[in-house]
């Protein structure tokens, strides 16, 4: 199968750049990016943003298939934890890898948007929308669209189940951060689990979400991609 000739339109302010790629290769995605599917065979996959099950109440932009994309190098890394999550009798989970930047405008887009509240009880009950910048949930850029982030959670082998995180994916509020007093003991225990997995294959956790890890030494520390997940 022949190779299409890629087309970049570059566009640089300071510090960011944001990459809007057309015309991809025949695997849809950008050399550098791989599927993850293609690089862990038992990861499992619930791409939230290409459903209507997540704090849009609808599917977002940019997500035209239910696939996990990420950069090479964060997916090897992911590789590793995920290797070691087996052997201790879990598979992944995948809710979120590479993010089209077009989708974290469509997330700014509805945040100002006030008077839309459709997902207010499930994801965020005690927030005020209003404040969502404000508190940190919602920004103008984010290292998912460098490939170098991903959200996940686990799964029991034996018995295909999630593993009990004492929080949903996306709750935006105290339950979500790390060293939260308002789960159990057994509940910080498993994200311990995913944690320790995650760091010692070189990632970073983020605090005030316990699904959220970021590759330390990311390949594309300051380009933002757009090419759609297909």
């Amino acid at each position: 199968m022949g190779i299409i000739t890629k087309r970049f339109n570059t566009f640089i302010v300071p510090l960011i750049i944001v990459v809007i790629i057309s015309g991809c290769c025949s695997s849809n995605i950008p050399e550098g990016f791989v599927y993850l599917t293609d690089e862990i065979k038992t990861a499992e996959l619930e791409m939230r943003y290409y459903s209507d099950n997540n704090f849009l109440g609808r599917r977002v932009d940019g997500y035209e298939a239910p696939k996990a994309i990420l950069a090479k190098e964060t997916a090897q890394a992911l590789k590793k934890a995920s290797e070691t999550l087996e052997k201790q009798g879990y598979y992944i989970k995948i809710f979120d890898a590479y993010r089209p930047q077009r989708a974290v405008d469509d997330f700014v887009r509805w945040a100002k948007d006030v008077n839309d509240t459709k997902m207010k009880q499930q994801y965020y009950p005690h927030v005020d929308k209003a404040n969502l910048f404000e508190l940190g949930y919602i920004a103008e850029r984010s290292g998912h669209t460098r490939g170098s982030v991903v959200d996940l959670t686990l799964v029991d082998i034996k018995t295909g189940e999630e593993v009990d995180m004492g929080g949903g994916f996306d709750f935006f509020g105290e339950i979500s951060h790390h060293g939260t007093p308002l789960i159990t003991k057994q509940q910080e225990i498993n994200r311990n689990i995913l944690r320790d997995a995650m760091t010692s294959a070189g990632f970073e956790m983020y605090t005030k979400e316990w699904w959220h890890y970021k590759l330390i030494n990311e390949p594309y520390p300051d380009t933002y991609f757009d090419f759609p997940v297909k």
